[in-house]
């Protein structure tokens, strides 16, 4: 068996990139929150980009629920942590990475070190961790560290990044203007105002948004990744166009379908507003 050679393993990414760009990514310092759906497969596929280097958060095991949509979720890591079983096949992908493990997840008494010299957070945090989720995009704001979001819903992805100067998380989504029962939906619209998803919902009653409940698919998880790459790629090389918030985009591979969005003021926007009203009497919120 052959040795490991970083230059040898990502050649076949250089034409994309320059071997500068690829040097510079196997520097760069990516953190990661939850490594379940979506979080599980930015690790591996931000690995097999060149990324070096990762802080990573999950207090979680696998589970068979997890089996449709989670990379890590096989028979032979059943009830095994997911931090511990991510991590190891990170390092089957490039054995030099740079790791440091948070098996807690994140919270007020590690975030700091979470985010000590950290170029980019990525979001892999469940839908409904929002306390987690406010806060850590807040950190990043503070410290300065761009931050993306790309959710799964239904078939597809729903992007939104936030820079550093730019209109931030908390601002954006407006998640503590409302009760707590308003949470999941100001996110969900928040996320996706063009709501390509719901058109093709097969079963209505497997939403269940009180009880943090909801379906999910293996193709929304990876085109998250590929577009949260791609993002990552631009923002940390400082190439090509970045649409921050609140600018977002929403493709949908079953509607076929690339929306654009702008929501100026997030969710303030009359727009936005109106469609939480709708949502509210329709759910009985």
């Amino acid at each position: 068996m052959s040795t490991f050679e970083y230059e040898q393993a990502f050649s076949r990414n250089i034409g994309w990139l320059t071997r500068d760009e690829q040097n510079q990514l196997r520097h760069k310092r990516v953190a990661i929150a939850g490594l379940g759906g979506v979080g599980g497969i930015h690790l591996l596929t931000l690995c097999r980009l060149g990324i070096g280097k990762f802080h990573l958060a999950d207090f979680d095991t696998f589970d068979l629920v997890n089996f449709n949509r989670q990379s890590g979720a096989t028979i032979s890591a059943l009830g095994q942590p997911k931090l511990d079983v991510m991590i190891q096949q990170a390092r089957d992908i490039n054995p030099e990475l740079d790791v440091t493990g948070f098996a807690q997840g994140v919270n007020e008494n590690n975030l700091d070190a979470f985010l000590e010299g950290v170029d980019l957070y990525v979001d892999g945090l469940d839908f409904f961790a929002f306390q987690a989720r406010q806060q850590v995009f807040a950190e990043c704001a503070a410290k300065g560290i761009p931050a993306i979001t790309a959710a799964p819903l239904g078939m597809g992805t729903a992007v939104l990044y936030f820079l550093p100067g730019g209109m931030s998380f908390n601002d954006y989504f407006r998640l503590d203007d409302g009760p707590e029962a308003e949470k999941p939906l100001r996110f969900l619209l928040g996320l996706a105002p063009a709501r390509l998803q719901m058109g093709y919902l097969a079963d209505p009653s497997a939403v269940d948004l009180a009880n943090r409940k909801g379906p999910s698919t293996i193709m929304a998880c990876q085109l998250c990744a590929g577009v949260a790459a791609t993002e990552a790629l631009k923002i940390l090389l400082g190439r090509g166009p970045v649409r921050a918030a609140p600018k977002g985009y929403h493709f949908d591979a079953y509607r076929n379908k690339l929306m654009l969005t702008w929501r100026p003021g997030g969710n303030r926007n009359p727009l936005q507003r109106l469609a939480i009203a709708f949502a509210k009497r329709k759910l009985g919120l």
